[in-house]
């Protein structure tokens, strides 16, 4: 199969599924149940594995691995989507009904971004080798800055997107049903909800230069960093309405994912350095299950019998764009668009 069939089949399918998710399974608003949550994560994990064992059997054992390796990392970091999912729909008072479609929205543009992020990518490092050490790099200190942020109280009235809507676009006082825009008395109004999905395509937009790169320390096949990229967010929306209720007992995840990133950049670099794959792919499979596991495993002991004042407990972390509760906020109103 050339390249273009197997790219084009790819994008067909994933796109017949994003049409059969929200025209058949989401036509109308509504709050998604826990169980229909948790079958729905069932069924892209078993779709994301089925694909893996495609792989395994067309394209050999090594992309197979490689295919499962990226899968892993990035499904692993796209938690920290979920945290700031919590974090901007709290903030925004995002009715239940419509979080579900802002999520639709937010990952069909993250698709797109991710897919023109990974070709660049792949260019950048045919052509430039030594670029491969910035990525590296980069991940080490992004993730060293992550786990600096884990604990901080972001201040949204002060985010950068918030401050640019407000100043630049007429805003409508609270929700206007499903809409993004309205008009009004003639004039367009932009909706609270657009101004949240715009913070979660951004805050999509910062983390895919993180996890990207991660991807590239273990694959530099496009094609198999797009794929694993693709099923870890597919299954992002429902993995977060299955998490929500209870991601205040994954409270040490954050520090799991920060060293994840810091081993996976040092990992690229040690390679890189010696050109030979000191750190194997299934070496770097281990290590990152074992931090996930490890770091999910002390926040479920630590978080035991945590009550109702920990679940209404203001929830922390990194926004992109925003600043620390301490370090006070630029808004110009103070208040926050409901």
């Amino acid at each position: 199969m050339s390249g273009y069939m197997l790219w084009g089949g790819f994008n067909l399918f994933v796109l017949v599924l994003l049409a059969f998710d929200l025209g058949v399974l989401h036509r109308k608003d509504k709050e998604m149940s826990l169980s229909g949550a948790l079958w729905m994560s069932l069924a892209y994990f078993v779709l994301a594995l089925a694909f893996g064992g495609g792989v395994f059997v067309f394209m050999g054992e090594q992309k197979g691995l490689e295919y499962i390796t990226g899968y892993l990392i990035e499904k692993s970091l796209s938690v920290d989507n979920i945290f700031v999912f919590v974090l901007v729909f709290t903030h925004f008072a995002v009715p239940a009904s419509l979080q579900y479609r802002v999520l639709f929205w937010g990952i069909l543009g993250a698709l797109a971004m991710r897919a023109g992020l990974i070709l660049a990518g792949a260019a950048i490092l045919n052509a430039f080798h030594w670029v491969i050490y910035v990525f590296g790099g980069f991940l080490v200190v992004t993730g060293i800055k992550m786990l600096l942020a884990a604990d901080s109280e972001p201040d949204l009235s002060g985010n950068r997107v918030v401050r640019l809507f407000r100043r630049h676009f007429r805003l409508t006082e609270g929700y206007e049903g499903g809409q993004f825009v309205v008009r009004k008395n003639g004039l367009l109004h932009a909706t609270p909800l657009l101004v949240v999905l715009v913070i979660i395509e951004f805050s999509d937009l910062v983390f895919a230069l993180d996890s990207i790169p991660a991807i590239f320390a273990v694959s530099t096949d496009p094609f198999i960093v797009y794929t694993s990229n693709v099923f870890a967010i597919l299954g992002l929306r429902a993995l977060y309405f299955a998490l929500a209720g209870v991601i205040h007992r994954f409270r040490y995840l954050k520090y799991g994912l920060s060293l994840v990133l810091v081993f996976i950049g040092g990992k690229m670099i040690v390679n890189a350095a010696f050109d030979a794959k000191i750190i194997s792919t299934g070496a770097a499979l281990l290590v990152t299950f074992g931090i996930i596991a490890g770091s999910m495993l002390i926040s479920m002991l630590k978080t035991r019998g945590a009550g109702a004042d920990a679940q209404a407990a203001p929830p922390l972390g990194w926004v992109p764009g925003t600043p620390r509760k301490s370090e006070g906020s630029a808004d110009d109103t103070g208040k926050t668009p409901r």
